[in-house]
């Protein structure tokens, strides 16, 4: 098993009887994405762990930066903090499904913040598969986000995040997802996993995700209005939701 690069905090079960989530980021950026929710009614009710996965706001691994080894990560986190539920955006939704799957009941509950559930999905990730090495995808998809980012305060701050990212973690996690997406359909993974929880809205989803979804009758909610990155321009109404939907699939 993967071992983690570095020592994260453990909350104090004895001091915090709330339970665990912990928190993972998509593709390029790090858990500061969720720090708006902290000041939500959902961190009253449960103890919110971030977690940065290697190579993403935390080292980067010795050995190859998979979608396997990174779900190898979360798993020890989510043990070692006893967090039975993974919030997970994006692409991060296949490590926690992973995880979740290898976990033997541990993980019992994703929380997918418009989580990759068809191959269309994979495309900011997918796209590093297009170049032979780290310093090309790395120039090229920063340069994309820069003209996408004009005027777009969100984009700003994911394009700062992914700039902060490994290179090479970021090349070779971009490749598995194209690969992965390839081989399988993501949203069947997700949902044979866990309890699951789709939050998304239909205007930043491809159209075979959504047909996915209607077609697959993955528990889910919209969240009009919201960008990508929920947790940073609707992190109430993500609250709400996600608290509402945890009394039912948890009771």
């Amino acid at each position: 098993m993967v071992k983690l690069p570095n020592e994260q905090t453990t909350r104090s079960l004895s001091d915090d009887p709330r339970p665990g989530i912990l928190m993972i980021a998509g593709f390029g950026d790090n858990s500061s994405m969720y720090d708006a929710l902290h000041g939500t009614e959902l961190a009253k009710a449960y103890c919110l762990v971030p977690f940065d996965m290697p190579g993403f706001g935390a080292p980067a691994l010795r050995g190859r930066t998979s979608l396997h080894a990174l779900s190898e990560c979360v798993l020890i986190e989510a043990r070692r903090n006893r967090a039975h539920i993974i919030m997970a955006h994006s692409v991060a939704s296949v490590v926690a499904a992973k995880a979740a799957a290898a976990s033997n009941g541990d993980i019992s509950c994703i929380l997918s913040l418009e989580g990759n559930l068809t191959a269309d999905d994979a495309y900011f990730s997918g796209t590093a598969a297009d170049y032979d090495g780290p310093e090309k995808f790395r120039s090229a998809f920063l340069s994309r986000l820069e003209l996408m980012a004009k005027e777009d305060a969100i984009l700003a701050r994911y394009r700062r995040e992914v700039e902060s990212a490994d290179p090479v973690a970021l090349w070779e996690l971009g490749c598995d997802a194209r690969r992965y997406s390839e081989a399988c359909v993501p949203g069947e993974e997700l949902q044979s996993a866990a309890l699951v929880h789709y939050f998304y809205n239909p205007v930043n989803c491809p159209q075979t995700s959504i047909s996915w979804l209607e077609n697959n009758g993955m528990p889910r909610s919209i969240l009009a209005d919201a960008s990508h990155w929920a947790p940073i321009d609707q992190p109430d109404p993500l609250a709400r939701q996600v608290t509402n939907s945890l009394e039912r699939l948890l009771h």
